[in-house]
């Protein structure tokens, strides 16, 4: 339906999940949420939504928030990511894990990021407790003055690709690569919640939230802002947050017990049941 719909390798992991070959993803017959989203699972400007057609969203409180803005027609299927781990439950699993994996706040292809990474890296020095990968967005780690700002702090610096189309198979492995990443280290940490985050400690990772959140070029004023973010999720920020509370809201926030059974997948996507490979 909508080229979202296969950003990250979201359409090939849900059709495997399914049976089907993810050679030549599926067309979802709706739209599916792509990431962590604390508005109603969509951007405000979501009128490339065709009215009639589903939304796939990852928790109930979205489904909520968005029927209280007018939007219909929500089905509650919970994260990708879940049905990854579903697929890949060894995946990357490393018996002693060590550092952290730090996701600075990223811009996107129609809008880029205001910050101060070379500040942040200094930050990130004096916080962490042994070896640091960054993980930067594709446009970042294209900028070579911004992976100078971290390289030349001594830190790993790394991409886990572009997020791809259904047609590209650029993004196909994007949360196979970033599973692996995240169950070799100890941390997860970025400057704003995200989906990195909920990822990260749904596989056991500690959680940390701090340093400039940094802002989009008009930021949408729907969301609230880092204001909004501090008081839905206060205990979530912080140079080091309860491990098992963090586990409980990515949970919560990745719909774990929303997880569909392949048939009721197929159902809801239009998609056949026979193989096509």
């Amino acid at each position: 339906m909508d080229e979202s719909n296969h950003w990250y390798g979201h359409s090939r992991i849900l059709g495997t999940y399914c049976g089907l070959s993810d050679e030549a993803p599926k067309r979802i017959q709706g739209f599916l949420q792509h990431g962590w989203n604390y508005l109603h699972g969509f951007p405000p400007n979501d009128h490339w939504c065709s009215p009639g057609y589903p939304r796939f969203v990852w928790s109930d409180v979205l489904r909520r928030r968005g029927w209280s803005m007018g939007r219909r027609g929500h089905y509650l299927i919970g994260a990708p990511w879940i049905y990854l781990l579903y697929l890949e439950p060894e995946l990357g699993v490393q018996p002693d894990r060590e550092g952290t994996i730090w996701y600075p706040f990223h811009g996107w292809e129609k809008h880029s990021v205001s910050g101060d990474h070379a500040r942040l890296a200094d930050e990130i020095r004096d916080v962490e407790i042994g070896p640091v990968t960054i993980c930067l967005y594709w446009l970042e780690y294209a900028n070579p003055d911004i992976r100078r700002s971290y390289e030349s702090r001594g830190f790993r610096v790394i991409c886990h690709g572009e997020r791809g189309s259904r047609w590209e198979g650029k993004g196909r492995d994007f949360l196979r690569k970033q599973l692996v990443e995240l169950r070799r280290h100890r941390r997860v940490a970025s400057n704003r919640l995200g989906s990195a985050l909920f990822y990260g400690a749904s596989v056991g990772c500690e959680v940390a939230v701090y340093g400039d959140p940094m802002q989009f070029e008009d930021e949408r004023p729907e969301y609230g802002g880092t204001a909004r973010r501090m008081r839905l999720w206060p205990e979530l920020h912080g140079t080091h947050v309860d491990r098992e509370l963090a586990a409980e809201v990515a949970r919560r926030e990745l719909g774990f017990e929303y997880q569909a059974t392949p048939e009721e997948l197929r159902r809801m996507f239009g998609w056949k049941r026979v193989r096509t490979a």
